[in-house]
């Protein structure tokens, strides 16, 4: 039995809530402004997004499932079945779970008429709010599983780290939570039903991280597999969606900065705080 299993909650519900906090305070911006974001606006924050996650599923996912594994198996395992096995695996079990929610889940991007997944009967604001909701499900699980980590780590910079992924996943929340409620409003939505929606798809995030830490903390040893599973499953987002659309139209060098900045700065985040 995990003794530290509250611990382990409260951290994830430390992280993910302020996360999602994040969220809400970008869909409020619905009250302070009247127009959508420009398109230029979205593409940079699209971009911006990209490159934090793409980062923080390198440092902060990637490598520490390769570092727990190695720990879980000793030195006598051969290194690529004791290693390569449950990252390697989990990472094609993240991406394999976003490609089926991607199909299955009716949904509607930002700026797009046609929609994805499943046909339902769906008002076009909910499946705005669910399209948002894909990108935040893998979110929710990496800050929770990272802070689950930190809670028992208690090695210098272990917390620390956790708290480099929870500030750079806020930094792309909060223009993504004003991306929902914005154009939402614009759209003819009221000003309360707008910042509702806005919210209500970063909420996701401490519900699926606080379940996932739930199964990690019952089963230490498929920590290393939801590691690599959260980290597949962004990828799978940035590389579907969040890099397309933010090279959309023509100066794509605009976009191609934005993700490289967002890289940069997940990066010094994790080397001055991590």
């Amino acid at each position: 039995m995990n003794l530290n299993f509250p611990r382990e909650l409260a951290f994830a519900a430390l992280g993910t809530g302020f996360t999602c906090l994040a969220t809400v305070l970008g869909a409020a911006m619905v009250f302070f402004f009247r127009r959508e974001l420009s398109a230029l606006a979205q593409k940079l924050f699209l971009g911006f997004a990209a490159g934090v996650m793409v980062a923080a599923s390198v440092w902060s996912l990637l490598i520490p499932a390769m570092e727990m594994a190695r720990e879980q198996a000793g030195p006598a395992a051969p290194e690529a079945l004791a290693v390569g096995l449950p990252v390697c695996g989990g990472f094609v079990l993240g991406v394999l779970f976003l490609l089926l929610m991607d199909r299955l889940m009716p949904h509607l991007h930002i700026g797009s008429d046609q929609p994805e997944g499943l046909p339902a009967n769906l008002k076009r604001t909910t499946m705005i709010v669910l399209a948002v909701t894909l990108h935040n499900i893998p979110e929710g699980m990496a800050v929770a599983l990272t802070f689950s980590v930190a809670a028992n780590d208690t090695a210098e910079g272990a917390f620390a780290g956790a708290i480099a992924l929870a500030l750079g996943m806020a930094l792309q929340n909060f223009p993504e939570g004003a991306a929902v409620s914005l154009p939402l409003k614009a759209q003819g939505a009221g000003t309360g039903r707008a910042f509702a929606c806005g919210a209500l798809s970063g909420v996701v995030e401490p519900v699926f991280g606080i379940l996932t830490v739930l199964i990690a903390g019952r089963m230490l040893a498929v920590m290393p597999w939801l590691l690599a599973f959260a980290a597949g499953a962004m990828l799978y987002v940035v590389v579907e969606e969040l890099i397309p659309e933010a090279r959309l139209g023509e100066h794509s060098n605009t976009g191609t900065i934005s993700v490289l900045t967002g890289f940069l700065v997940m990066m010094l985040l994790d080397v001055f705080l991590g």
